[in-house]
């Protein structure tokens, strides 16, 4: 097969977010409609640059890149590792940054995901980045989905993080996690960049769009 721009484009984006659903792939790309996709995705697969798994009984196939894949776009040889139980939340992620490129405008290039967030740290110990940021109007965002309730003195230190580091905050949670919602509440008190969104609200407009 004669690999294009656009096969080089579906690799990148399914490398910096790990893995993808289709329907993700349909929009970072921008193919017209999903038929065209799946058709390119399954030539993708068939010359070896991309792998496709069912992990999860009702959530859709994910496609992650091989050594194969890996090696055309230069990021490494090492396939990457799914963890079957980040799946749901990895997915999510994906669904609330096409939100926001939609919303807001943002290009590919405005987004920083939190897998290129670690490899700009370097080697050293690994701490917390938030799932991804973007920048608009000199300004940065980072962006937590947070879809269960972490240990309350890690969520508040992840907030006092990033409120030292970025201009604003922006926590993606559902409306049943009202504990986590009261600590993001209760953090206001201290620190004014937080923002809350629901999660269905997000759900609900991806499902407009997509």
């Amino acid at each position: 097969m004669r690999v294009t721009e656009r096969d080089e484009l579906i690799l990148r984006e399914i490398d910096r977010f790990r893995a993808c659903g289709s329907r993700h792939i349909r929009f970072l790309a921008g193919f017209s409609g999903q038929r065209a996709t799946d058709r390119r995705l399954k030539i993708l697969i068939d010359a070896g640059y991309l792998d496709r798994k069912k992990f999860l009984y009702g959530v859709p196939s994910v496609y992650f890149l091989t050594s194969k894949g890996k090696t055309l776009i230069q990021a490494g040889t090492r396939p990457e590792k799914i963890k079957v139980e980040q799946i749901v939340h990895d997915m999510t992620v994906l669904d609330t940054a096409i939100y926001f490129m939609h919303k807001k405008g943002l290009s590919l290039q405005e987004i920083t995901t939190e897998k290129q967030l670690h490899q700009l740290d370097g080697f050293g110990v690994r701490k917390h980045r938030p799932d991804f940021i973007f920048q608009k109007d000199n300004k940065t965002t980072c962006v937590e989905v947070e879809l269960t309730l972490k240990a309350k003195n890690r969520l508040l230190k992840i907030i006092k993080d990033n409120y030292m580091e970025y201009d604003t905050q922006i926590w993606i949670v559902p409306d049943s996690q009202s504990m986590i919602l009261q600590t993001l509440r209760d953090s206001k008190q201290f620190y004014d960049n937080i923002q809350a969104r629901s999660l269905q609200k997000i759900n609900h407009y991806i499902h407009e769009i997509m």
